[in-house]
C-alpha cells in the first residue's frame, strides 16, 4: 500500500513532457520550452481525439498559452479552425467547457462563430448545452451572443440551441437570453431583408425597362418577384411559409417578337428574386429532343433536361413536337413532351414552350395535363413601328463591348418619332409583321455600312466618325426592303 501512494505521488508531481500535456495543466514555461525546441508542433495533431495544442489549451481554459498560440510568429501559424475527430473547432471546446476568458480570446482574434460540428452543433449550441449543467453559468453563452453568434442556427437534427433547452424553471435565465438575442437578430434581418429588398426590386425594374410591350407578363413578374422576396423578409422574422412552385409558362407568338430575349431576361429574374438557383437558360427545339429510332427520344430528351437543371429548359418552336395530321410512321414527339411533363413537378425546373399561337393549340391539347402544368399563357403580338424605334434604341443604348456597333451612338435627331415615320414609309405592314425586331438588327449594322460610305477618308472628327444619322439608317433599312 505504501508503494502505491509512493507510485501516486510520483505521478502527480511528474510534469507533463508534450505540448498536449502541458496545454492542459496550464504549464506555461514547459509549453514555451517543448514549442521553441520544435516549433513545427504548434499544430500537432495528438492521437485518437485529433486535437490540436489549441484545442486543448482553449478547453481548459489555460488563457496564457492560448495567447501564446494566438500570438505565436514562428513560420507556421496556428490553425484557429482546425477541427478535431468530431469536426470541432478550438472555439467548440471552450464554449462546451465554459471556458469563457478562452472564448473571448479565440473571438478577438477572428475565430468563426459559426463553425459547425460534424453533428451540425455550433459553438452557441455546446455553450448552451453546458450551462444547463453548470448551474445556469451563462457567461460563455453570452460571449458568443455578443459576437452575433445565430441564434436560430440548426443542427443536424434541426435542433436550434434554444431547442435543446428543456422546459422547466431551471433554464429560465437562459431562456430569457436567448430569447432576447433572437428577437434582436430577427429584427436585424428584417431590416436587412428590406434594403435588400429595394435593391432587388430596382434590378427587377431596370431589367423590365429593356422589354418592350408585354406589359401583362411585366405585372406578372413583379407579383412573383415580390411575393419572393417578401417571403425572404417573412423567413428572416423567423415565421415558416411554404416555397413557392415554379412557373411554368407558354410564350405565344410570331417569330422576331422577343420571346426568345424576354427568357433570358426571365432566367436572370428568377434566379435574382430566388424561385431558380441558376439563371441559365437551355435553348432546345425537336431535334435536340427527339430521336430518329426507337428508344432514341427519351436518353435525348432526359440528357436535355438534366442539363437545364436549375434553370430554364426553353423550347422554340414546341408545335413541331406534335405532328399535323396522323401518318402510318412513328413520331416521337409526343414522347419527348412527355418526358418533359413528367419532370415538370419535380420543382427544379421552369419549363417554357413557345411557338406561333395557332400551331401551339396541338400542343395544349395533345396532353392533358398541359394545363395544369402550365398555368401562365403570355401572348406576344407583334411590334408597332413604335416598338420597333423603341427596341432601335434600347439596343443603342446598351451596345455590348465586341458588338459591331460597340462604340457607336446615334444622332440626336434619330428620335423614336423620326425613326417611327422611317420606318412606316420604308417598309410595308407585311414585311413588320414577318420580321419584327427581327428588322432593328440587320437595319443597324446596314446604317453603319452606309456612316461607312458616306465619311470621307481624310475625315478626324471623332464624333462625326461614330454617330449614325437618320440617313444611314434609312440606307439600311432600304436594303432589306429592296
Amino acid at each position: 500500500m505504501l508503494r502505491n501512494n509512493k507510485q501516486d505521488q510520483r505521478a502527480r508531481s511528474a510534469k507533463p513532457n508534450t505540448l498536449h500535456g502541458c496545454a492542459q495543466a496550464g504549464d506555461l514555461n514547459g509549453f514555451l520550452k517543448l514549442l521553441k525546441d520544435n516549433p513545427s508542433l504548434v499544430n500537432d495533431r495528438n492521437p485518437v481525439m485529433a486535437h490540436t495544442p489549441l484545442h486543448v489549451c482553449a478547453g481548459h481554459n489555460s488563457v496564457e498559452i492560448v495567447k501564446v498560440l494566438l500570438d505565436w510568429q514562428g513560420s507556421e501559424k496556428v490553425e484557429l479552425e482546425a477541427k478535431n475527430m468530431y469536426g470541432e473547432t478550438p472555439l467548440h471546446m471552450a464554449a462546451k467547457n465554459g471556458c469563457n476568458q478562452a472564448a473571448q480570446m479565440l473571438l478577438s482574434h477572428g475565430a468563426s462563430v459559426e463553425a459547425k460540428a460534424n453533428n451540425g452543433m455550433t459553438p452557441l449550441h455546446l455553450a448552451v448545452w453546458h450551462s444547463t449543467r453548470s448551474e445556469e453559468d451563462c457567461s460563455t453563452v453570452q460571449t458568443l451572443l455578443e459576437y452575433n453568434a445565430d441564434c436560430s442556427a440548426k443542427d443536424n437534427e434541426g435542433m436550434t440551441p434554444l431547442n435543446h433547452l428543456s422546459q422547466g424553471p431551471g433554464n429560465e435565465k437562459l431562456r430569457k437570453l436567448l430569447n432576447s438575442y433572437l428577437e434582436e437578430q430577427r429584427k436585424r434581418r428584417a431590416i436587412e431583408a428590406c434594403s435588400q429588398t429595394k435593391a432587388k426590386m430596382d434590378e427587377l425594374e431596370n431589367e423590365l425597362s429593356k422589354i418592350v410591350g408585354l406589359d401583362d407578363l411585366k405585372l406578372q413578374l413583379r407579383k412573383w418577384a415580390k411575393g419572393m422576396l417578401l417571403d425572404e423578409r417573412r423567413r428572416a422574422l423567423g415565421l415558416k411559409v411554404g416555397a413557392r412552385r415554379p412557373p411554368h409558362m407558354a410564350f405565344l407568338g410570331n417569330p422576331g417578337t422577343g420571346k426568345t430575349m424576354v427568357a433570358r431576361i426571365l432566367g436572370k429574374l428568377l434566379y435574382m428574386v430566388g424561385i431558380l438557383p441558376t439563371d441559365k437558360v437551355t435553348e432546345v427545339q425537336r431535334t435536340d429532343l427527339v430521336g430518329e429510332f426507337v428508344g432514341h427520344t427519351g436518353p435525348k430528351t432526359r440528357k436535355m433536361i438534366k442539363e437545364a437543371e436549375g434553370g430554364i429548359l426553353f423550347v422554340d418552336e414546341a408545335y413541331r413536337l406534335i405532328p399535323m395530321q396522323k401518318s402510318d410512321d412513328k413520331d416521337y414527339g409526343l414522347e419527348a413532351l412527355e418526358e418533359i411533363m413528367s419532370v415538370m413537378d419535380s420543382g427544379k425546373i421552369v419549363v417554357i414552350f413557345a411557338g406561333y399561337s395557332e400551331p401551339m393549340k396541338r400542343v395544349i391539347t395533345s396532353n392533358e395535363g398541359f394545363c395544369r402544368r402550365v398555368t401562365k399563357f403570355f401572348n406576344f403580338e407583334d411590334f408597332s413601328s413604335e416598338d420597333l424605334a423603341r427596341i432601335l434604341h434600347l439596343k443603342m443604348n446598351s451596345v455590348a463591348e465586341g458588338s459591331l456597333l460597340y462604340g457607336f451612338k446615334l444622332h440626336p435627331l434619330c428620335t423614336i418619332e423620326a425613326i417611327v415615320s422611317l420606318i412606316e414609309r420604308e417598309t410595308t405592314e407585311k414585311q413588320r409583321r414577318e420580321m419584327n425586331g427581327g428588322l432593328v438588327d440587320p437595319m443597324l449594322v446596314n446604317a453603319r455600312e452606309y456612316l461607312d460610305l458616306r465619311l470621307d477618308f481624310d475625315c478626324i472628327d471623332t464624333d462625326e466618325l461614330l454617330t449614325i444619322r437618320i440617313e444611314d439608317l434609312e440606307g439600311g433599312l432600304r436594303v432589306l426592303s429592296h
